[in-house]
């Protein structure tokens, strides 16, 4: 009876290491996909020139770190993207990926989400709220429009960063987190600390690693390999039998300055690939293109430049805030404080 009972209790300690043994098997196999996923295998981050060649180099070489990383760069570049290949080259791949646009909410609204709120914090705060530091637990935070964020609020996350302890809008405890921190601007922040708007010290905790991500017009060749991509992409999805562009369509997307940069060739391709009847697209599905054409001559700061598109981009819709935004692919309160920031009026 004592023989029977051990051999059974063995076959029970065998069954759980077998299952314990593929797990981990099955665990490693997985982990080693994604160190091998490349970039290019993250959504739309597509690319053949030599600029980009470096930025996705330098993100295999820092994504197995556990640093943090500033990604800058012109609005459309692709930020989060290169943050998702960061973030599933990282031994962090398993656990979460939480975003937060710092730039699109209220500074009260943004404190809430980054730290979250107990019941009762403030008017309308009818249950408790885990904060978004609290989700990346165990993976990355990704501050999307992190020169947006507010001065109290940079010394906060600062506190957060340095001793990894925070406590919720209107409680006592403290919490911890353990996350890997991922930013992005198109802001000029060592400008923005000369002005005293951003903090040198957040600056610095929060750039160990700063990955430059050039604009849509000094990646040489990447306007055809990105449409191509596109059309497939959106052809696919639609249930449309799409199979390129005409050589006049090309010429057109080779001479637009694609302002808006990757963001904007992936929204005017899905606008081609849905007017499109034809077995590739023509001139005529991308014609609007020279007519909203930016006349921005060269020379011009970042900031002159974006204040001249958005000027562009309001009047061609007669300044419709909601349609402006869309256009712009950005959400009309971000578009709203950008208009007040550049004093930018409606024609009378």
């Amino acid at each position: 009876m004592v023989q029977a009972l051990s051999l059974a209790a063995l076959l029970v300690v065998i069954e759980k290491v077998a299952k314990q043994l593929a797990l981990q098997r099955e665990n490693e196999a997985l982990r080693e996909h994604i160190r091998q996923m490349t970039p290019e295998c993250t959504g739309d981050l597509v690319a053949g020139s030599h600029a980009m060649a470096n930025v996705l180099e330098m993100v295999q070489d820092i994504a197995p770190t556990d640093a943090a990383v500033l990604l800058t760069g012109e609005t459309g570049t692709g930020k989060e993207l290169v943050a998702r290949a960061i973030h599933a080259g990282s031994e962090r791949a398993y656990g979460p990926f939480v975003v937060i646009n710092c730039g699109a909410q209220s500074d009260s609204l943004l404190e809430s989400a980054l730290f979250g709120h107990e019941k009762g914090a403030f008017t309308g705060a009818a249950n408790a709220q885990r904060g978004r530091l609290e989700m990346a637990d165990g993976g990355t935070l990704f501050l999307d429009e992190v020169g947006e964020i507010p001065h109290k609020m940079q010394l906060d996350l600062l506190r957060v960063l340095e001793d990894g302890e925070f406590t919720r809008l209107g409680g006592t405890q403290s919490l911890r987190s353990d996350f890997r921190l991922v930013c992005a601007t198109h802001r000029d922040l060592p400008a923005r600390i000369q002005e005293g708007a951003f903090r040198a010290d957040f600056y610095y905790r929060i750039n160990v690693f700063e990955v430059k991500l050039p604009p849509l017009r000094e990646r040489d060749g990447d306007v055809a390999l990105l449409a191509s991509y596109f059309v497939d992409h959106f052809a696919a999805k639609l249930g449309r039998n799409i199979e390129g562009f005409t050589p006049e369509a090309k010429r057109l997307l080779q001479r637009y300055a694609w302002p808006g940069n990757v963001r904007e060739l992936r929204n005017v391709v899905e606008r081609a690939v849905v007017i499109c009847r034809d077995a590739h697209i023509g001139a005529p599905e991308l014609s609007f293109l020279e007519a909203t054409a930016p006349t921005t001559p060269t020379g011009l700061s970042l900031r002159e430049a974006e204040i001249r598109h958005i000027q562009q981009a309001l009047e061609a819709r007669n300044w419709n805030i909601t349609r402006t935004a869309m256009a712009l692919d950005v959400d009309r309160a971000t578009l709203s404080r950008k208009i007040k920031r550049f004093g930018l009026r409606r024609p009378s």
